[in-house]
């Protein structure tokens, strides 16, 4: 089984931590403003939300498309115990401090339990380091990396609230770059539109069809883009910004470093492919 699976928000084992901690302003994402550690009015007594069904419908695709990674439920285990505990005043200052901090820890501990699948095949031979996925150097190193992340979590709600998160990631960074690189260098390229690159800026470009295989997309803004039938097998899709995207018939299947949120925040449908780790949103029926 993949890892990853287990990294994905349980709303059953959690406080209805995102529906508190973090502070909501009107707009095409939320359809109120509220306050950081102020309860959303639509948080139900069961710590549920009231229109999950129908969150879109009801202004708040910001709420449709985010995900905590399973951050929720492990503070809430290391605070709390349990979901079934009420959470003192204090306790819930605790939750919402370490709520942020944990999923960005359990995001980068997502990017490499993908890294480690990409270079389990050859994992096994561990007398080379040239650092090529298909030698045990570059697999080493991301099982090492991983297990010193995994660890993380096993620290004490207080000290995971101060881990440094922008450290974390310029740490990994490199290697997860790394290991596109390897992997990205080992399938046929296609023939990416002109601008086409890391960070570059393709909001609401017509990349209809595009031939993206390989292509490194690393942060790139594809806000609105068109990306209906777009070959984006083995394309680096690590932060890329894919909100209203239309992939409508695109090959994500075999994307890399791409997330649930990343998928929710476009528009899909029946033919759009996806990695098996995740589900197809349900809005794209």
């Amino acid at each position: 089984m993949d890892a990853r699976t287990a990294l994905r928000a349980d709303c059953s084992r959690c406080v209805g931590l995102c529906c508190v901690a973090p502070a909501f302003v009107a707009s095409a994402d939320f359809a109120l403003t509220k306050p950081a550690g102020t309860p959303c009015p639509n948080l139900g007594a069961d710590h549920r939300c009231g229109i999950h069904d129908r969150l879109r419908r009801s202004g708040f695709p910001g709420c449709a498309v985010f995900d905590c990674f399973g951050a929720g439920q492990h503070v809430v285990a290391l605070t709390l115990g349990g979901a079934d505990v009420v959470p003192s005043s204090a306790q819930r200052r605790t939750l919402h401090a370490a709520l942020d901090p944990a999923r960005a820890v359990m995001e980068v501990l997502h990017h490499l339990e993908e890294c480690a699948a990409l270079v389990t095949a050859d994992a096994s031979d561990t007398s080379d380091t040239s650092g090529d996925p298909a030698t045990g150097g570059l697999a080493a190193e991301v099982r090492a990396e991983r297990d010193r992340v995994r660890a993380l979590l096993d620290l004490p709600v207080e000290r995971l609230t101060a881990v440094d998160v922008d450290g974390l990631r310029r740490r990994v960074g490199p290697l997860l770059g790394r290991v596109s690189a390897a992997v990205r260098g080992g399938v046929p390229r296609g023939r990416p539109p002109r601008g086409t690159g890391p960070y570059a800026d393709l909001a609401g470009a017509d990349l209809t069809g595009a031939d993206m295989r390989g292509a490194d997309l690393r942060g790139a803004l594809l806000v609105g883009a068109d990306l209906r039938g777009a070959d984006l097998d083995r394309a680096d899709l690590l932060g890329a910004d894919l909100r209203g995207a239309d992939v409508r018939g695109a090959r994500l299947a075999a994307a890399l470093f791409l997330t649930r949120p990343q998928l929710a925040a476009a528009r899909g449908d029946a033919r759009t492919t996806v990695p098996a780790v995740h589900e197809r949103p349900d809005h794209w029926r």
